[in-house]
């Protein structure tokens, strides 16, 4: 078969710039994933995507390189890390914290205050001198003399309670259920910094891969434009190829700022997740497909009524008014208890009267135990707190079936997103290795001579556009997963670098 001619115009070698124009021609595909980080039982493991076929040895195909390839990975925080430093450090985890601390603290008020109801008083004060016996005595009934002393007096009086009939214990109830609500309130805060972190960790990963394309391509036009340029002041090439390039070659340079933007913004939200600020420093790899294989919806929606913090803070606040109604039921009924009493008292200005049947104020010593009934009669306000008490609980319980409701829609969405992402990173991933093939095929006929070098244009082109989809699928697809993570309250993302 006879050789085909070779034109030598500006398609010889123009098959360097073939990327740039793939660029060009969706550059959403780059940068519409790489996100703001700082926004709002384990089922089996997923083999990773399956790499492209291996390209026939000659000379490199000038398409898309792989970020793998192109970069050595320096040391760096990994994603595991990353999360334990936001989990320690993120202030929003901190306040939760705190506020668990003060339901804790409140828990042990519930518990001593009942146990700690003893009023103590003192006194200090000056009396008149008084002396004799109830019967006579030489002084007059005044309270201020010419002849003053001081006088002292102390005590302790309360009340043990013994038997409340629930009043105490539904008090503890009640107090359990708050620490509960805290210790949630902690988990949900820790759920969305995992979220964001992954978000932020991921783009700058996907913004890395992108700049690793985008520098690529910018540095074969480089080595390919001052031959064009020779070729057009020669005569040999046309000059609109020549503006073709050089408009592409600026676009170029706007993706990569672009590019470097997303890195950069990437890096700070996730420098101020962890609490490192600038000192941040993230692994230059390539971005991989999280490990994890979606299982069926029921699975999911399960594990959300187990694990989602705000169901469970539902819970845990019905828990809470019931006790509380409880509480206030068991008000109406009167208290018993164990009446504890030690007074001391002492004026050596005034004669002390040892008259058992005289009742002497100024010096004595009482002391005392007794059974108490302590019953406050107010029942028409009880009734009313009672049915306040009531009404909140059932407020609580509409708000319990709501949240179960709201999360059942929200894993749903979140398996459907994640679903989707799925079914396109495969179908990208294909696309890429079909695109791939088409392009080694090409240039092997390009070295027999049966095709042109023109012929690569349309074959690069597509791997490219296929390989930025199949990146932003992989962005995609962790994502949904880190989202159905936080939906179900169960970490379904597999094993964090």
């Amino acid at each position: 078969m006879a050789e085909r001619p070779r034109r030598t115009t500006a398609v010889s070698g123009f098959h360097c710039a073939l990327v740039c124009v793939a660029l060009t021609a969706s550059p959403s595909l780059l940068f519409a994933q790489a996100a703001s980080p700082a926004a709002s039982a384990a089922a089996p493991n997923a083999p990773v995507a399956p790499s492209d076929p291996a390209p026939a040895a000659s000379e490199p195909i000038a398409t898309m390189p792989e970020p793998a390839a192109a970069r050595r990975a320096p040391a760096g925080l990994s994603l595991k890390r990353c999360i334990e430093l936001a989990l320690a450090k993120y202030p929003k985890i901190q306040e939760a914290r705190a506020r668990l601390n003060s339901r804790r603290a409140q828990l042990d008020v519930a518990h001593y205050a009942p146990y700690s109801e003893f009023t103590g008083t003192a006194a200090l004060a000056a009396v008149p001198d008084v002396r004799g016996t109830s019967i006579f005595s030489p002084n007059t009934d005044t309270a201020i003399s010419s002849d003053m002393g001081i006088a002292w007096q102390a005590g302790i009086e309360g009340m043990v309670p013994l038997w409340t009939f629930g009043k105490i214990t539904n008090l503890w109830d009640a107090a359990n259920a708050g620490v509960r609500v805290g210790e949630q309130e902690v988990k949900k805060e820790q759920n969305e910094v995992k979220l964001n972190v992954r978000r932020a960790y991921y783009g700058v990963r996907l913004a890395r891969d992108s700049l690793v394309i985008v520098r690529d391509a910018i540095s074969r036009l480089d080595g390919f434009l001052p031959k064009l340029e020779k070729k057009v002041a020669a005569g040999d090439a046309e000059e609109t190829d020549l503006l073709r390039v050089q408009m592409t070659r600026a676009e170029l340079e706007a993706r990569e700022s672009e590019a470097r933007q997303k890195e950069a913004a990437a890096l700070a939200g996730l420098g101020f997740l962890t609490g490192l600020g600038a000192a941040i420093k993230v692994p230059d790899e390539p971005l991989k497909r999280a490990d994890h294989s979606l299982s069926v919806l029921p699975r999911y929606l399960t594990a959300a009524r187990l694990y989602r913090p705000e169901v469970n803070m539902a819970r845990a606040g019905v828990l809470a008014r019931e006790a509380e109604v409880r509480g206030e039921q068991a008000r109406y009924l009167p208290d018993f208890g164990l009446g504890l009493s030690v007074r001391w008292g002492m004026a050596p200005a005034i004669t002390d009267q040892q008259n058992p049947f005289v009742y002497d104020r100024a010096n004595f010593l009482q002391y005392g135990a007794a059974l108490i009934m302590r019953y406050k009669l107010d029942f028409l306000p009880q009734s009313a707190r009672v049915a306040k008490a009531r009404a909140e609980l059932e407020a609580m319980r509409a708000t319990e079936r709501y949240a179960l409701g709201g999360v059942g829609l929200e894993v749903e969405q979140s398996y459907r997103e994640a679903e989707d992402a799925k079914r396109r990173l495969d179908a990208w991933t294909r696309a890429t290795g079909f695109a791939k093939r088409w392009v080694i095929q090409v240039q092997q006929g390009i070295e027999v001579g049966t095709q042109e070098e023109r012929d690569l244009i349309e074959p690069a082109k597509e791997y490219a556009l296929k390989r930025f989809s199949q990146m932003s699928a992989v962005f995609d697809y962790n994502i949904a997963l880190a989202k159905l993570s936080l939906a179900t309250g169960w970490d379904v993302t597999g094993t964090d670098e």
